[in-house]
């Protein structure tokens, strides 16, 4: 009766049944994975956020394929100034902007634009795992590239070009990865862009975690184009303004004139098949990419706090070290190795009533790790890391 495409095993595996069971029991959990940045604390502007929903004009359907022009200036707006991997300063045309309702639909657009079912898609590991239904829903199929690790992360260029084959259509790049809060490169940014010209490939780019840098210089963005490939990079609402809930998100097609004229006017039908943002949205979009400074210097002190905690707790505690990254909403643990990572988070879950990200969820390459949220509210971060501290000092 169901498609193949929606065969996946739905009974929940031992961490999501370890977490079901304790939250049943209705002791406290100390919840260091959280995301979601409506449930951490940070304050609003509520009555700016609710006036700029208001706008009258949401009371008529004007229907835009791409977006309304409005919107997509005021996304175009956002990367005035921004440089790219050649350290110029880039202009995004609106015209080559496409709204979508958030970036997982984005995705799925550009999956629908570049792929025929079976067609090949890069994507690097670790990683966020939702691309993998996001994938299975557009009949793609995922082919991982490693992340390798050496004083921070790096493009495994020589497995990238192995994985490659006549199907390959794609290389997806998280910039800042999820949850390594790596940054490509200058140079891996030209690699990936020689390969990609050379393969008749493109580049999709999810930038989400742009603006969350650690260092104060404003990263180089995939969107003030340069690069010679015909790229798509994937944005939106949900972390720039910390407004996930507001559900609008965008594609910002670059590269060569041709492709990108093509490119525009494919999404546009695809686009247009859905309609998806809506009008309030999509009218608010303007205020809401305007308030986001506030919201940034908010997260950014809660991450350098408990990024600043952790550390002086890792001091403690030799068996534990902190990954380097560059910036995003995670620190990842690099931890002893005598369990799989998921039955090392249950126990941690179970003994400490700490909830913590097992690696394996983000696809690394063998156990000893464990994923921390860095936006976690303050008081929580500090008793959870405290009792991982303990958990492993008994431990070792």
């Amino acid at each position: 009766m169901f498609s193949s495409r929606t065969n996946w095993p739905l009974e929940p595996n031992r961490f999501a049944r370890a977490l079901e069971e304790h939250r049943r029991s209705g002791k406290t959990l100390l919840d260091l994975t959280v995301s979601n940045p409506t449930a951490c604390g940070f304050v609003y502007p509520e009555r700016e956020i609710l006036a700029a929903l208001a706008d009258p004009r949401a009371l008529e359907y004007k229907p835009e394929s791409k977006g309304l022009a409005e919107t997509r200036a005021a996304v175009a707006g956002y990367y005035a100034g921004r440089r790219n991997f050649l350290g110029a300063a880039g202009e995004v045309d609106p015209e080559r902007i496409v709204l979508t309702s958030g970036t997982s639909e984005a995705y799925s657009h550009v999956f629908r634009l570049l792929c025929e079912p079976g067609d090949e898609v890069l994507v690097p590991a670790p990683s966020y795992p939702l691309l993998e239904f996001l994938a299975d829903l557009a009949d793609v199929r995922l082919v991982t590239y490693p992340l390798l690790y050496d004083h921070g992360w790096h493009v495994d260029f020589p497995s990238l070009r192995a994985a490659l084959t006549a199907r390959s259509r794609a290389i997806v790049v998280v910039h800042p990865n999820n949850p390594t809060g790596s940054f490509v490169k200058p140079r891996e940014a030209d690699a990936l862009a020689e390969i990609c010209r050379e393969k008749q490939m493109a580049i999709v780019a999810d930038e989400v975690f742009l603006d969350f840098a650690d260092s104060a210089e404003a990263a180089a963005s995939f969107a003030a184009s340069g690069s010679g490939a015909l790229t798509f990079t994937l944005s939106g609402l949900s972390k720039i303004s910390a407004l996930p809930q507001m559900k609008l998100a965008w594609i910002v097609a670059s590269g060569p004139e041709p492709q990108v004229q093509a490119a525009v006017e494919r999404l546009e039908i695809i686009a247009d098949t859905y309609l998806s943002p809506s009008a309030p949205v999509q009218l608010a979009a303007g205020k809401f990419l305007a308030m986001r400074s506030g919201m940034q210097s908010q997260i950014k002190e809660r991450v350098g706090a408990n990024l600043a905690l952790l550390d002086a707790q890792l001091c403690e505690h030799r068996s534990v070290t902190r990954l380097e990254r560059e910036g995003g909403w995670y620190a990842v643990l690099r931890v002893p190795v005598s369990e799989a990572d998921e039955s090392l988070a249950v126990r941690l879950m179970e003994g400490c009533s700490v909830l913590v990200h097992p690696g394996n969820f983000f696809n690394f390459a063998q156990d000893g790790f464990l994923v921390l949220s860095l936006i976690t509210p303050a008081a929580d971060f500090r008793e959870g890391v405290r009792r991982i501290g303990e958990f492993f000092t008994r431990k070792g």
